[in-house]
């Protein structure tokens, strides 16, 4: 066939031009468990011919009359076999997050007007079940995992007779690319989630301009491991382009087996956010620290080279020499707890630390940092697997097809095939959001030599002080995280005098300075008040102040005895700070940094 044309075509395109024996595979029973191309395209039009045996149709290619089918689950063949079998005959999946909340899933189900549900497990039937009476749309729910006494989704797969197949066909032959092909809603940081209209083209536009990207890495025969939300634009993208270009994808069993899956799959690449890379940087550092002796030295000799490493620019003699031992002694062994085959990770969703960039790279782990958000299918820019396309600091040159223009403000704004039809149902929200052509990315950034994006801070997320000077905080923060002591940090002081910051100390890290210094760790409530743990965040902010403008220097801060998370409400599934979540739950602790005019 030619280039595929809708994002179901990508699995017939594979079958013709790279036919894997294990285009997706999963964990069963301990055992992974392979599908191969022929196969899951026989369980794609399985799926299909139960769901239309089961009245899911599109009355017409309008968006209203097109049924919606959701999906609520962890990473699995089943949930791309699902996307793929819902395309093709015209209705319309809606994923979301296992994590989601009660509150948001019910008013997801009620705003798309969910047909059918399909969930992991039997936790979360009986969220949605839960929910049956105010969702009168709602005709049934599905399990992934065997459950007693629940409908499991092969139940429902019926066989595919020349009749049913015809009519497959008939449906699929009606879909065009510019039909809406899935809606996503946002998790967002503020407000009620916002239902993002993609098209086949918008994601394949996307799919077609990140070839490049994965080309160079070279994934065609390859594995790459999936373990991102498959709901998450970006994670849901770079499963197509792994159906086009033929990489099989293996899906971890959850987070906190990535380290063992790795060494298990062997993958050549995988999609992360920066916060599980600084993870699996501490993990690292943390196995650097238990060694003694000589070991001790070299590893952290060989950190302290890494650190001093630069891409485009020419490396002496006698750095290429120590960094040639370095790896041979150090970086050898980080690439075999990787699996020993990783070329590249490809990260975005925030801004990772340049120090990572450096670390990684110089151990010939290419981290290729990029940018975009759900209404953009995601892909903006990114950084290439190539020297010459990758800059530190910066997410990458553009990808083909997407312009980019800066306002005068400093907004990022985008025009492109890839970018969104709009948000379901709020046309007011859609026309907020376009100038013209031109979506508004809420992102402010600049072009560094005329090529290189570079992303500044969010536009709403800038604040200005009393004195009147605009502060962005995201900056700020990353720049502070890269202490040994700190795991996390909000910086605050909307109208106030100065900047301050909430902090959430890495309490591994004082757990084993308390251990050194041969205390007994007396907990995370008493450790905040601690004066000589407040002292050491106090010396790690005075160390990375002088690198700050004078208006963006933390003056003050606050310690917090808990980690911030997903299900503690303070986190966006990607990670990423829900700052009004966290200014509302912690305001009596600002007020003992800003205290209210009154009791001044």
């Amino acid at each position: 066939m030619k280039e595929p044309r809708r994002l179901f075509d990508c699995l017939q395109y594979q079958q013709e031009h790279h036919p894997l024996t294990d285009a997706l595979a999963a964990k069963e029973n301990g055992q992974w468990k392979t599908y191969s191309t022929q196969e899951v395209r026989n369980l794609v039009n399985q799926l299909s011919a139960g769901l239309l045996n089961l009245g899911v149709l599109a009355s017409d290619m309008s968006v209203e009359k097109r049924d919606k089918v959701a999906v609520i689950s962890k990473n699995r063949p089943e949930w791309v076999m699902l996307d793929l079998a819902v395309q093709q005959i015209g209705a319309v999946l809606t994923p979301f997050y296992p994590t989601i909340t009660a509150g948001e899933m019910q008013f997801v189900l009620q705003d798309a007007a969910v047909k059918y549900v399909f969930v992991n497990d039997k936790e979360l039937y009986q969220k949605v079940d839960s929910l049956r009476a105010s969702l009168p749309a709602l005709q049934g729910i599905y399990t992934f995992e065997q459950e007693d006494n629940l409908p499991h989704w092969t139940s429902m797969l019926d066989e595919v007779t020349p009749s049913l197949a015809e009519h497959i066909k008939r449906v699929s032959d009606t879909i065009r690319s510019e039909d809406l092909a899935t809606i996503i809603y946002t998790s967002g940081t503020t407000g009620v989630p916002k239902g993002v209209m993609l098209s086949h083209k918008n994601i394949l536009s996307n799919v077609f301009s990140s070839f490049q990207l994965f080309d160079e890495i070279g994934i065609t025969g390859q594995r790459a491991l999936s373990f991102l939300p498959l709901n998450h634009a970006f994670e849901r993208t770079a499963t197509y382009c792994y159906l086009y270009m033929g990489c099989s994808i293996y899906y971890a069993e959850g987070m906190e087996t990535i380290g063992e899956n790795l060494r298990e799959v062997n993958p050549t690449v995988f999609t992360t956010v920066p916060r599980l890379l600084e993870k699996v940087y501490e993990g690292i550092m943390a196995k650097g620290a238990q060694l003694t002796g000589i070991k001790q030295k070299l590893f952290h000799w060989s950190v302290d080279l890494a650190k001093r490493y630069e891409i485009n620019a020419p490396l002496s003699l006698g750095y290429r020499a120590q960094l040639a031992l370095a790896d041979r002694l150090i970086f050898s062994k980080w690439r075999e707890a990787l699996g020993g085959n990783v070329k590249a990770i490809i990260t975005g969703a925030a801004a990772c630390q340049v120090k990572l960039l450096r670390i990684f790279t110089a151990a010939k782990i290419v981290v290729m940092e990029g940018y975009g958000l759900t209404e953009t299918s995601p892909v903006i820019s990114g950084n290439r697997f190539k020297e010459e396309n990758r800059m530190f600091g910066t997410v990458g040159p553009l990808l083909k097809d997407v312009q980019v223009k800066i306002a005068e403000d400093g907004e990022i704004l985008v025009k492109g095939p890839n970018v969104m039809m709009g948000y379901y149902k709020r046309p007011d929200l859609t026309a907020d959001v376009f100038v013209g052509e031109w979506f508004r990315t809420g992102d402010i950034g600049e072009l560094v030599d005329g090529k290189f994006l570079k992303i500044t801070d969010r536009k709403k997320e800038i604040f200005k002080t009393s004195g009147g000077k605009y502060v962005a905080p995201q900056p700020i923060e990353n720049k502070l995280v890269e202490s040994p002591w700190i795991e996390q940090i909000m910086v605050v002081g909307a109208d106030q005098k100065f900047v301050s910051a909430l902090i959430v100390p890495a309490f591994n890290k004082i757990r084993e300075w308390f251990k050194e210094t041969g205390r007994t760790y007396p907990g995370n409530e008493v450790v905040v008040s601690d004066k000589s743990v407040v002292g050491l965040i106090r010396e790690a902010i005075n160390h990375y102040n002088p690198q700050l403008n004078q208006v963006e220097q933390v003056k003050k801060f606050e310690l917090l005895p808990r980690e911030w998370t997903v299900d503690g409400g303070e986190l966006t599934p990607t990670l990423k700070l829900k700052r009004k979540v966290i200014l509302e739950k912690y305001q009596e602790i600002i007020n003992k940094i800003y205290p209210p005019a009154s009791l001044v």
